[in-house]
Order: structure tokens, then sequence, then C-alpha cells
């Protein structure tokens, strides 16, 4: 395919076309490794939702609460559904639903295709939200975000406008994140460099020869799940990208000298390596002196690693604007449920979103404080750390569109990144195919609904 794919203007990342308006349209193929698009009932098209009135609607008394418990938030998630429920006497069965983004998308994926045994809040990861927004297995929130009095101005703008698609609101921010730079401290010190981030991957180049307390100077994430994700803060200082909105541009020149460095930096050069699982966990075990890890990890990485650890931001590259991706997780409410327990579970969300329980989440996992009005004194009083990854909210820059909207685009990205990093493949050969493999998502799986 060539790169003809681009949709006219009109076509913005905050309406697309009217999506909510396809309700549950089947579309064919199943996204690898995840729920596939159409299929689903999700109780009529999602737009036709919108303007629901929940004025005259009785909370449900009991409901289900799916979560993955990001962050090893099942602690606290269970603290604040006490509160939830002393507060409004609606009982909430807190459901692990699985281990990790993944699980619980099929979990909801097998609830949707049964009609049956849905929750009324389920955590929906950047990568796995859109297609149930598709499919209208999800309802748009904005007369319940209204009749709660929910301040949407409050959210952290990046976070809160994720999840506007078709001119509604989908979900309301929850676990969300932006990678870090992690660094040991201590290697830092005894190799004679500053005690801060590197600004840009060239400057950490000279500097990765002096790190040779660990085994390797970095860890570059392992990359299922990790690899779209963080190595869009290395394509971005390169001038590219995973694509340009619908233009898939993986293979451009840019895109190809940004990766070609980073398989130089493991092979070549040798001071980097690929983590066969959590480099957050690899690095807080002194393996490591750098790496790139969620927000999310680092109440993890602060308790579990014997040395003095340093964050900062992403560095940078010769491309000006944001390198620094957002992530995680929000929370959303399925359409197949009754209007009783749709209104308790959006009464979850606004309590699980108050100012206090996004800074007790915060600091029990180190997932960002979503709003803005939030009293992080304390917060960043026990972890000053968590200072640097909210002002790092400021230079945030949307996901492409491949990662985040292509089904199983995510999966695609981590084989082809496989193949330039522990197989040493052509870095051009690399990129061709995956760009000829996310064009065939895209036609196949977008583009008719986008006509």
């Amino acid at each position: 395919m060539t790169s003809s794919l681009h949709l006219p203007p009109r076509f913005g990342r905050r309406s697309l076309l009217g999506l909510g308006a396809l309700g549950a349209g089947a579309m064919g193929l199943a996204a690898c490794g995840g729920p596939e698009i159409g299929g689903g009932d999700g109780g009529g098209g999602a737009s036709e939702e919108a303007d629901v009135d929940f004025s005259g609607v009785d909370p449900a008394k009991k409901i289900d609460f799916w979560t993955s418990h990001p962050g090893g938030s099942q602690e606290v998630e269970a603290t604040l559904i006490k509160g939830f429920t002393e507060e409004t006497g609606i009982e909430v069965n807190q459901v692990t639903a699985g281990s990790n983004y993944e699980e619980i998308a099929q979990k909801f994926q097998t609830a949707q295709a049964a009609n049956s045994g849905l929750p009324a809040v389920v955590v929906l990861s950047d990568v796995w939200w859109f297609r149930y927004f598709i499919n209208g297995n999800i309802i748009p929130i904005d007369t319940l975000v209204e009749q709660l009095e929910i301040d949407l101005s409050d959210y952290r703008d990046s976070l809160v406008q994720d999840y506007q698609y078709d001119d509604h609101q989908w979900a309301l921010p929850y676990g969300r994140s932006t990678p870090l730079f992690y660094y040991n401290k201590e290697h830092f010190a005894d190799a004679g460099l500053p005690d801060q981030s590197p600004e840009t991957w060239e400057e950490f180049a000279e500097w990765a020869p002096k790190l040779t307390q660990g085994e390797t100077a970095y860890m570059y994430p392992d990359l299922a799940g990790y690899a779209g994700w963080t190595l869009q803060n290395l394509l971005w200082g390169q001038n590219a990208a995973w694509s340009d909105e619908w233009d898939i541009t993986c293979n451009s020149k840019e895109a190809v000298t940004a990766l070609q460095w980073v398989q130089d930096s493991v092979f070549s050069d040798g001071w980097a390596q690929v983590a066969s699982s959590d480099s957050a966990d690899t690095f807080a075990a002194g393996v490591c002196s750098t790496t790139i890890a969620s927000t999310g990890s680092l109440v993890g990485v602060l308790e579990s690693s014997s040395f003095d650890v340093g964050v900062g931001f992403l560095p940078g590259g010769t491309a000006d604007g944001p390198v620094c991706p957002t992530g995680g997780a929000g929370l959303g409410i399925p359409a197949a449920i009754s209007k009783e327990e749709q209104l308790a579970g959006a009464m979850l969300i606004e309590y699980m979103g108050r100012p206090e329980s996004t800074v007790a989440f915060s600091a029990a996992t180190g997932y960002m404080p979503v709003r803005k009005s939030a009293d992080l004194t304390e917060l960043v009083k026990k972890t000053p750390q968590i200072q640097t990854a909210v002002d790092q909210l400021e230079v945030t820059r949307p996901q492409d569109f491949a990662r985040v909207f292509l089904p199983g685009a995510d999966q695609e990205m981590a084989k082809s990144i496989a193949e330039i990093v522990t197989a040493e493949g052509d870095v051009q050969e690399a990129m061709d195919g995956l760009k000829e493999t996310l064009e065939g998502i895209y036609t196949k799986e977008i583009e008719p609904k986008l006509s």
C-alpha cells in the first residue's frame, strides 16, 4: 500500500466522524492478543445514549467494579471503596478481572459476547478502550458528569482530553502515567556524572560508557506492552513517529534513523540491553544503571531499591517540542447494563476521582494525581520524586494514532522491534513490514467506518 491513508482535515483527534453513532456495527478481524472489534452487544448506538436523562433514576444498591489493580493498587482501591460505601450505602464488589490490562480487556470482551455479568465500572487502558467506543460497548458519560456535578475543568487537561471523542466524554482518568527516566544515583556519582537525567539521548550515549557499575548502562523496557509506548519518545525526538494521524510513518527516513540508533546501542555500541521482564524490577535490583519505566512503578521501585533513586524527564533529541507520551487507564461504564447500575457506577467514578482520592491513589502507586486541585503537599513531602512526574505532564504529547487506535498494533510494534533489538534484523525491512501490517489493520478494521 502507499502512504495515501490521509483523513480529510475534519477528522481530527477529538471528532472521528461521529463514530459513536456506529453502535455495535460488526468489524471483522480480531485484534492480536485482545478483544475483537465488532460482535459485542452495546445496547444500541453509543451516541444515541448521550442525552439519556438519569434524573429520575435511583442508583443500584450493589455493583461490580472490574479492575486489574494498576500499580499494585488493590489495597488502596479497597480503602476507597469502603469510604464510598460508607457515604452512599452502595455496596461495591471489587473484582480482580485480570492481572494486567490485556486480561481485563479479554474478560470484558467475553462478558460482552455473553451479554451478561457485566460490571458497572471497568478499568480500560489507553490501547483498549477505543474499540469499545467504536462498538458502542461503553456509554458517553456527559449527562452523568453534569448530574453529579463533576468538574472536568479540574482534571489535568491532557489526561481528561484523552477520553473525548465525537464531542462526548467516554471515560475519566484513573491510573494515569507517563514514562520516567530512572537512574541509580550511586552509579552516576561513581561515574562522575551529574545528578540528573540527560537532556538528550545523544548526551546519554556519551555518559553510558562511564556507567560500569551495573551489568548494563541502560535497560530498554520489555517489549510486550512497552515498545510501542516508550519508543514514541525516541521517535518524536528525531521528528519521527509511528504515524501522522492515520498515515503510517514508521518506515520514514527519520524513523529508521532513530531505530537504527536503538539497535546500535544494543549491538555495535553495547551499552544497552532489552529487559526480559519488567525493567523497573531489573533496575531496582541494581542490574542496570538506568531505565525508562512508568510513573506507576515509582513507589514500588523506591521501596525495593537499596540505593538512592533519581528520576527525571525523558531525554529529547534534535526535534523541538514535547517528547513524552501519557499512558495508563481510565474508568468507563458499560452500555449493556441498567440505568440504575450506570448511575451507581458513575457515582463510584466520581468518588474515585475526587482530589483526596487521587492523592491517596498516587501515594500508594506513583500514578499521576489527576486533579488540579489535589493537595500534593504531603504526597510530595513523602515522595519528592512524584513532583518530577507531575511537572512532566506539562510537556506531554498525545500518543500516535497507530498505537492507541489500531487494534493489535501495540503487539505488532513489539514484534517488529524484537526483530531489531534481539535478532539484529535490518531496520528498514522491519519498519517496511510493520507499515504494511498497520495499514492492513487500518484498511480492514478502521477505514470502512470512516468512509
